[in-house]
């Protein structure tokens, strides 16, 4: 317990400059794992008061304060049991507080010590001691009735001030005359026995002296005692007057601590009423309401042009009022309450009759034709109606008040404006598509004045265009037939666009596209500015494409038409960036232009059905639409993204057809020649060319012409295998060669690994015919070598030979007198008919294959007379004709044919 009441000394009272009195271990009633120390303390400065701490010990094991009471507020001391030792002891302050000491003990001395305080710092308002064993304090009791506070009961507590321990420093005077009587003294240091004896007899013969001396002035003595008597006399009345300035002062004190106490609640009266007096200022102010904006509010004239400002800026003065943050507590005053009840009959008030007003509008403005088509203009032409979003711009902010205070009021008006204004977008997109349909027709365009005048007569003229329209469309199913497929004889083909009605469509079709944006995005600003649609938080418009899906079988199609609203297309250099386009503004623009996606769509597929080839101008513009697109995430981005997968699908759809008519060839001629799909991927190739030549989906095209070539690749041994009239190897051949020379003239990117692969096969193609059809023309002349070659090669010397019967020099000239000039060139005219009958006049081989076979002949030549040199040297024998003679031959039956 001793350190512990060091370290509370230390850590805890030392740094307030208070003296630790008494301490006591105590805990709360069933707590026990809850512990503290009640402190008992007393200041260092005068005046001196006393103070009672609770303290506790951290997790960390530091001593923290938790609670304080000045010794003056303690109330009642209450031991529990004076009859029974117990360790309960309960404190009154300004609550009872409950704790159970660690000792009956420990608890009885810290009783001791507040009873000891008490009575010296309080001796007139001492607390009660309740339940307390008599014994602890009924000495103390009589010496505080007798008002000696010096007496022992108080001597623990008064020793507390003395200097700690029993050592106690000389004064400087002390020092002084110690040193003096050392130096009359020469054994002081050497000899401290003797100096002490030497002192004890000097102090023994001093005190003799002092009596001698006291018994010698008796006379004086009894003066002095008489003087003591007098001055104790004296003493005790200054020390009665000076009990009663005490017990004045102590009253003093009580009165000034009260005042002090007073002042500090007259001070937080004071702020604290301040304070409310700026709170109800702030409020006032929050819900003060022009007069002058009443009537306004109640009676507005939103007809008169002059009054249209006043209504606004009453209305925006009304909802400051009514959004006004006003605490929920003083929301309950019964001023504030009838406040915003009045404040809510306005609001309904006004907010009835802007919506009729703006509902009256909207019906109006629908009805009203405003802009329409033009039939008679050179350039195709999307209505605008700007005159609606003018005349409907200066009531923008009551629709944002509308939307702001009734909600229900602006669905309303929402729905009614999108019902309205649909109406007119929905006549113009379809006069306007079915106008594009007639001029790509080609069939006369309708006059007409396109005036607010000729309104009438407009479902008179939409039902002719629409007639007309049907017609061409109808005009155009007729020619498609099978198509143009790379798979089809060309006289096969249908009845396709040619290349200048397919550059008169590709144009009105941009045309469309580049009528359709600026259109649906002013509506679509509009909208958001007017209806306020993007104030009900952001979310990111989703992608404007998304993955594409593929046709069946196609690897390339899945993801090649998808974009992403952030970039337009991974790779592009589009322009488009994403805005955060909500739901609303989503939901509005689909509810103004509800046939949009549908008549694009239909445009699309009508004239995919009409020619093939339309697919790739309509996927080329539709990307570039899609990608270059400002507001990727806008209304039409969407749509166009929509249809810009079907575009996707109906391309890998095509481009899936011409493989498949690859496949599916059939050559039924005598000679097969060049294969359909070769000669017919010339076309094809040049008409994709022309429309994706500075595409940004140029990679999809260069991906299909390597499945392309690759089909072809596999089918044309397929098509050499069947064919029953021609050579497996001429028809590779002929067809690798002209693939090749095909793919090199277009000059086609990407595709070199084909170019090599076509050049390989033909080359390897050649090899083989000439092999298989030239074959050994001085078959007996080749055989005798052959056998002259396996003698060698069993270990024959090449300069004996000759000597073997079967192989001697007249056997081979025997042999060689078999194969004269004249029966060569007989046999090698004959050859030239054979290789002829083969190739075909589309492949222009013929010359080729003549001189590969001349290459053939002159090494199987070279061969022969190599061995005749080298296994009959000196013999003189030589073949009937020259290499020159060779060269001669394949010359002039080559010029004779």
């Amino acid at each position: 317990m001793a350190t512990i009441r060091h370290s509370l000394q230390r850590d805890v009272f030392e740094p307030t400059e208070e003296r630790l009195i008494g301490v006591l271990y105590v805990t709360k009633p069933g707590k026990k794992k809850k512990t503290s120390f009640l402190c008992a303390t007393i200041n260092k400065e005068k005046p001196v008061y006393a103070t009672i701490h609770q303290v506790k010990k951290t997790d960390k094991d530091v001593y923290k304060k938790k609670n304080s009471w000045p010794l003056r507020e303690l109330q009642v001391v209450d031991g529990r049991d004076e009859n029974k030792d117990t360790a309960d002891l309960d404190l009154t302050f300004d609550r009872v507080y409950k704790w159970v000491a660690n000792s009956t003990p420990d608890k009885h001395a810290f009783i001791q010590v507040l009873w000891k305080l008490c009575c010296r710092y309080l001796p007139k308002q001492k607390p009660q001691f309740i339940n307390i064993p008599t014994e602890l304090i009924e000495e103390n009791v009589n010496l505080a009735e007798s008002g000696d506070v010096n007496t022992s009961a108080l001597d623990h507590v008064d020793a507390v001030f003395e200097d700690d321990g029993d050592y106690r420093a000389l004064s400087e005077k002390e020092q002084m005359d110690l040193e003096r009587l050392m130096e009359q003294c020469d054994s002081a240091v050497s000899n401290a026995e003797a100096f002490a004896e030497q002192l004890s007899r000097d102090l023994s013969v001093l005190d003799g002296a002092n009596i001698h001396s006291m018994m010698a002035s008796e006379a004086q003595v009894e003066a002095l005692m008489k003087m003591i008597d007098a001055a104790y006399t004296e003493a005790e009345t200054i020390e009665c007057r000076l009990d009663s300035y005490d017990e004045i002062l102590l009253h003093v004190k009580d009165s000034i601590e009260k005042m002090a106490d007073k002042n500090t609640s007259i001070e937080q009266t004071n702020t604290n009423n301040s304070k409310l007096l700026e709170e109800l200022d702030r409020l006032i102010n929050q819900l003060e309401l022009p007069r002058s904006y009443v009537k306004d509010l109640y009676e507005p004239d939103l007809n008169k042009a002059g009054s249209l400002p006043q209504a606004i800026q009453a209305a925006a003065a009304l909802q400051t009022v009514i959004s006004a943050p006003i605490s929920p507590h003083l929301s309950q005053l019964q001023a504030v309450q009838d406040e915003k009840k009045r404040f809510d009959k306005l609001r309904i008030r006004f907010s009835q009759i802007v919506s009729r007003h703006l509902n009256n509008l909207f019906i109006h403005l629908g009805n009203d034709p405003g802009e329409t088509l033009s039939l008679h203009a050179e350039q195709l032409t999307l209505p605008r109606h700007g005159s609606i979003h003018t005349e409907l711009r200066p009531y923008m902010p009551l629709m944002h008040w509308v939307r702001a205070l009734d909600h229900r009021a602006y669905q309303h008006l929402n729905k009614t404006y999108a019902t309205s204004i649909s109406k007119l977008y929905e006549r113009d997109i379809r006069l306007f598509f079915e106008e594009a349909r007639q001029r790509i027709s080609g069939g006369r365009r309708l006059r007409g004045s396109g005036s607010s005048q000729d309104i009438a007569s407009m479902a008179g003229v939409a039902g002719k265009l629409t007639s007309q329209i049907k017609h061409g469309a109808q005009t155009l199913g007729t020619r498609t037939n099978t198509g143009a497929l790379l798979g089809v004889d060309r006289d096969q083909w249908g009845s396709e666009l040619d290349m200048q009605e397919r550059q008169k469509f590709d144009e009105i079709f941009e045309r469309v596209l580049s009528e359709l944006q600026p259109v649906c995005l002013a509506e679509q600003e509009f909208c958001i500015a007017f209806f306020n649609l993007n104030a009900a938080g952001n979310e990111r418009a989703p992608s404007s494409v998304a993955s594409t899906p593929g046709s069946s079988g196609s690897e390339e199609s899945s993801g090649s038409a998808g974009t992403s609203s952030g970039t337009g297309a991974t790779g592009t250099p589009g322009s488009g960036h994403a805005r955060p386009f909500n739901r609303e503004v989503r939901s509005m623009m689909a509810a103004l232009f509800t046939t949009l996606e549908q008549q694009l769509a239909s445009f699309i597929n009508t004239y995919d059905r009409a020619d093939s080839y339309c697919c790739l101008y309509i996927y080329v513009r539709l990307s570039e639409h899609v990608l270059t697109a400002e507001d990727t995430g806008s209304f039409l981005s969407t749509t166009f993204g929509s249809c810009l997968v079907q575009a996707k699908r109906n391309f890998d759809r095509f481009m899936n057809s011409q493989i498949q008519s690859i496949q599916e060839c059939r050559i039924a001629r005598k000679k097969c020649g060049i294969i359909p799909f070769i000669t017919n991927f010339e076309e094809f190739a040049k008409t994709a060319e022309s429309v994706f030549k500075k595409s940004d989906r140029r990679a999809d095209l260069d991906k299909w012409y390597i499945r392309l070539v690759l089909a072809m690749f596999e089918y044309i041994p397929r098509v050499a295998i069947e064919h029953q009239r021609t050579p497996p190897e001429v028809i590779k051949m002929e067809n690798y060669h002209v693939l090749h020379q095909l793919m090199f003239q277009l000059k086609l990117p990407g595709m070199e690994t084909q170019k090599r692969e076509a050049k390989q096969r033909y080359q390897e193609a050649l090899a083989a015919y000439v092999t298989q059809y030239f074959g050994r023309p001085l078959e007996k002349l080749n055989l005798f070598f052959d056998g002259v070659t396996a003698k060698v090669a069993s270990g024959v010397k090449e300069s004996e030979v000759g000597y073997q019967l079967a192989f001697s020099k007249q056997e081979l000239r025997k042999v060689i007198k078999e194969y004269p000039g004249k029966e060569v060139k007989r046999g090698l005219e004959q050859l030239y008919k054979k290789v002829e009958k083969h190739l075909s006049e589309e492949g222009n081989l013929l010359q080729v294959v003549w001189r590969a076979m001349q290459e053939e002949f002159i090494r199987q030549y070279k061969l022969i007379e190599d061995l005749i040199h080298r296994c009959y040297p000196g013999a003189m024998i030589n073949l009937e004709f020259s290499i020159d003679d060779i060269l001669n031959y394949f010359s002039d039956i080559a010029q004779s044919h």
